[in-house]
């Protein structure tokens, strides 16, 4: 797959109808506003690829091992809305905050469909086209304990489908890495890699996640 431009990305997502999550009446508390930034951006391909056409890569971490809430997940920058931020601000920021990357409002490109996790949150994805690439990247160590630029072709891959015993849902899993990626995050990077790659709409929040990220 040759590089996704910021032209070829922003009219995927003005074309995307996305969904906004109407979290279900309970007696239980209300999912708390959260929101993650997919950061895209251009670099060259390796030296000795055939094909030397720039390739579009996103930011992918790894949480520390010594956070309270999801320790060593695989993760997109981001984190709960402060008292009157909106999802774009609160993704800006976690970016900034997370790995030094610095991006205005006006490289926002659009949101993906939102996603209700079972740890309470209402997780809207934000898409951002870093204009410098990732040069400024400088991950927080409290916070990250590693970060990648992972092309955005690699995430063409099929999805694996699990059960768990208390929920009639599938749960995803996104090879990557030699491994794989759950729900949330790899429901998410498997709807960005359905309409960026594929050119189609595909939805994800039914997917269930595995115990051990629901903490």
């Amino acid at each position: 797959m040759s590089g996704l431009t910021r032209s070829d990305v922003a009219g995927k997502l003005a074309e995307f109808d996305r969904i906004a999550a109407v979290p279900a009446e309970s007696d239980g508390p209300a999912p708390r506003a959260a929101a993650v930034a997919i950061a895209l951006f251009e670099s060259p391909a390796e030296p000795d690829a055939a094909d030397q056409s720039p390739v579009t890569r996103f930011l992918l971490t790894r949480r520390s091992s010594k956070l309270r809430a999801h320790p060593g997940q695989w993760a997109l920058p981001g984190g709960r809305l402060d008292p009157g931020e909106d999802a774009h601000t609160a993704a800006l920021r976690e970016l900034h905050e997370e790995l030094g990357v610095e991006a205005p409002a006006v490289d926002i490109l659009g949101e993906l469909d939102d996603f209700v996790t079972r740890s309470g949150y209402l997780m809207t994805p934000v898409v951002v086209w870093l204009e410098a690439g990732s040069a400024a990247v400088v991950a927080q160590a409290e916070e990250v304990a590693e970060v990648h630029e992972m092309p955005v072709a690699d995430l063409d891959v099929e999805p694996r489908f699990i059960t768990v015993p208390d929920s009639p849902r599938p749960v995803l899993q996104l090879p990557l890495f030699g491994g794989v990626i759950h729900a949330p995050t790899g429901a998410i990077l498997y709807q960005l890699a359905e309409l960026l790659i594929q050119g189609r709409t595909t939805r994800v929040a039914h997917y269930e996640q595995p115990f051990f990220a629901r903490q």
